[in-house]
């Protein structure tokens, strides 16, 4: 039997973020102490990413020091370095025989339409999430990554609303796995256990719910510029012992849960990417942990939408459903 637990209680993982609000973009870190085996899986079709070479099975890394989450876009990936700096000064990276090198992964997602385009997470930035992290405190909704995540763009900002960062955890014995994940996606969005609409694109009134998909298929023909500007990037926590090639098969498994919520999901206009990071040597079957990921996965992403908060004009799913009672 499962119970849900604060993501922050996975042990070997520290979590923290940092923001710039009125240019509505912020970074989310999540430090691995002295490393954390990684795995990693890309689906959608223009990811912003960096160091993602060194989570393929046969690349010789077996564990990363720190994982960043932002907004930004590929101006975002700067933000590493800041990260890589604070592991320095703590004498934490890969002992290499001259210098111990931090292995920072990093994946970004487009906010620059939401605020300001010349805005993004920086060095600076990534530093302070690195020591907001050391409070370890579990934050959601328009913090960290989630400060610009929008959803429902296919046809322009007007019909977009505010999604923000979600998370979701879960133990069964001394076996724990959370999700936490920055929605930002093309498509509209639903919860799976229900199968509620929760968020996406806007009706013509801005008072209800259009179909992302149904408004996809009136046409066939190739669009010369599909509204871009997307691309959902999360991760999947745990304490259990798997290396990264089992870890890239459970990120694999933990799409199911973009899939079951994100519709559509996995476009060329998004870059969806989902890493597996394990800290722990609590024996689990890897079927399990990859079944699970998929549904904290999916907690995750409802929980994204319902903590937005409403901000640059943009509506959230709560304030719908407050209008529709």
């Amino acid at each position: 039997m499962t119970i849900r637990i604060p993501i922050g209680d996975i042990p070997g993982f520290r979590i923290g973020h940092a923001q710039d609000e009125a240019g509505a973009t912020g970074c989310t870190v999540i430090l691995c102490g002295d490393g954390a085996a990684a795995g990693v899986d890309v689906r959608g079709g223009g990811p912003a990413s960096r160091e993602t070479d060194l989570l393929n099975p046969v690349a010789s890394a077996d564990a990363i020091h720190a994982l960043v989450l932002s907004g930004g876009s590929a101006f975002g990936l700067e933000a590493a370095g800041g990260v890589m700096h604070y592991l320095k000064e703590r004498d934490i990276g890969f002992d290499t025989g001259v210098a111990k090198v931090p292995l920072v992964c990093q994946s970004c997602l487009f906010d620059l339409q939401v605020g300001s385009s010349g805005a993004w997470p920086d060095a600076a930035m990534a530093y302070a999430a690195c020591l907001d992290a050391e409070k370890n405190e579990t934050r959601r909704g328009n913090v960290g990554a989630g400060t610009g995540a929008t959803v429902g763009k296919f046809r322009g900002v007007d019909a977009m609303m505010k999604s923000g960062l979600g998370v979701s955890a879960v133990a069964i014995g001394d076996f724990k796995m959370g999700a936490i994940v920055a929605v930002n996606a093309l498509g509209d969005i639903f919860d799976a256990e229900s199968g509620r609409r929760l968020a996406g694109m806007l009706a013509p009134d801005g008072k209800s719910l259009a179909d992302t998909e149904e408004a996809m298929l009136e046409s066939i023909q190739p669009m010369a510029n599909l509204f871009t500007g997307n691309t959902t990037i999360g991760a999947i926590l745990t304490n259990a012992r798997f290396d990264k090639t089992e870890l890239t098969k459970i990120a694999a498994m933990a799409h199911n849960g973009y899939a079951r919520s994100i519709r559509p999901v996995h476009t060329m206009a998004d870059g969806d990417s989902i890493y597996a990071l394990s800290s722990g040597d609590v024996a689990v079957d890897i079927n399990v942990a990859g079944t699970l990921a998929a549904t904290v996965m999916s907690r995750a992403i409802t929980d994204a939408v319902l903590s937005a908060e409403p901000a640059y004009g943009l509506k959230t799913a709560r304030m719908l459903q407050e209008a529709a009672r």
